[in-house]
């Protein structure tokens, strides 16, 4: 028998289900992913830290899941909502439901409800706190818990999932053309495995890493990472980059890119609803060329606050936000988008190329 569940938002509005995964309460921010597959790698991916994932694909959970598919140690979501979840699944690397996989992280979910209702909620008003429960099924109830849950806004949501201590992948690779420090605001896995492809050895260090460790480790160049969360008030990673720029070049994805601009004078904003989604069309302004993108983010920089040393390099599409910025007069740039995917398409993975291709020529230059 399928336990009831509640979701409610803080706009008032409240859908009756059916449990997925752990059975309890769990609160953050309600958001909407539009990608057909993937579920795994976007569960696992540290930038949904803090919020509750809606999957706008009907059905979830087919594939079911396996040990490979994870962008980090652990599911980071708050909560998981879909509109059906696969009872069954069928994959050769499969080891386990979609359900079980939740249940075993304690991460509880909603299935059931109808999933395009809420997304027209979210993009009407806006991503907003929720909150859902399979164990306490009174609204007055759940409306105080829900009081509770802090705002997206000003939150340091990177301290929840950055790294302990400095740690080096490991590969199969033997040797390495160039040595990338990496600060870990919420790395992804694959943006290891793209830089370790292109023969990069990785050190992956903590947030709070400061510039002087950061140099001390003789990196060819610093990686930027994704993460969740405001980027503002994540002010010991600005102060970080801006003691390092001019000195290594740095190359910044999703947070990183936010961090990057922030230290190089912009400023963000939230999104109305953000882009979170595998197919993001973004048009290249220095090629021309559309790419098809993978996208997780809330927050955006402002584009009239660019100095006069950043250029504009990718504009999306649907909306017409900044999603990439160069640096005229030092080796550093930066994309909004997620150019490892993972999941999504591979358009965009040619930046991994050009990170490797600055750091030859600040090598050439020094």
């Amino acid at each position: 028998m399928k336990k009831p569940a509640i979701l409610l938002l803080e706009n008032g509005h409240h859908f009756k289900g059916f449990s997925l995964g752990a059975i309890g309460t769990s609160g953050g921010e309600v958001c909407f992913n539009t990608s057909m597959t993937g579920y795994q790698e976007i569960l696992t991916d540290p930038s949904y830290c803090g919020q509750i994932i809606t999957m706008t694909a009907p059905q979830i959970g087919n594939y079911g899941v396996n040990p490979e598919d994870i962008e980090s140690d652990k599911i980071q979501a708050r909560g998981f909502i879909v509109r059906e979840a696969s009872p069954i699944y069928s994959n050769y690397r499969a080891t386990q439901s979609l359900d079980d996989y939740l249940s075993e992280a304690g991460v509880v979910g909603i299935q059931g409800i109808d999933t395009r209702a809420l997304t027209r909620i979210l993009r009407d008003e806006g991503a907003m706190n929720g909150i859902i429960s399979s164990d306490d099924l009174d609204l007055d109830s759940l409306k105080k818990k829900l009081a509770t849950v802090p705002d997206m806004t000003g939150q340091d949501l990177v301290q929840e999932v950055t790294c302990q201590e400095k740690w080096i992948w490991l590969s199969q690779q033997t040797t390495y053309s160039h040595r990338v420090v990496a600060l870990d605001l919420g790395i992804k896995h694959n943006i290891i495995r793209q830089l370790s492809a292109n023969e990069c050895e990785v050190i992956v260090v903590p947030a709070r890493t400061s510039a002087e460790e950061i140099l001390a480790l003789e990196p060819d160049g610093v990686f930027l990472s994704n993460g969740p969360g405001d980027p503002e008030p994540v002010v010991y990673a600005i102060e970080t980059v801006k003691k390092l720029l001019n000195i290594k070049p740095l190359f910044g994805i999703c947070l990183g890119h936010q961090i990057l601009s922030l230290a190089l004078g912009a400023t963000t904003f939230k999104l109305k609803f953000g882009h979170r989604g595998a197919n993001h069309p973004v048009r290249n302004q220095l090629s021309g060329k559309v790419e098809i993108t993978s996208q997780n983010h809330g927050f955006a920089v402002e584009p009239s606050s660019l100095p006069d040393h950043l250029e504009i390099t990718h504009v999306n599409l649907n909306d017409e936000t900044l999603e990439g910025v160069h640096c005229k007069n030092i080796p550093a740039f930066s994309v909004q988008y997620h150019p490892e995917a993972s999941p999504g398409p591979h358009d965009s993975r040619y930046l991994f190329k050009e990170f490797i291709d600055m750091m030859d020529a600040h090598a050439k230059k020094n």
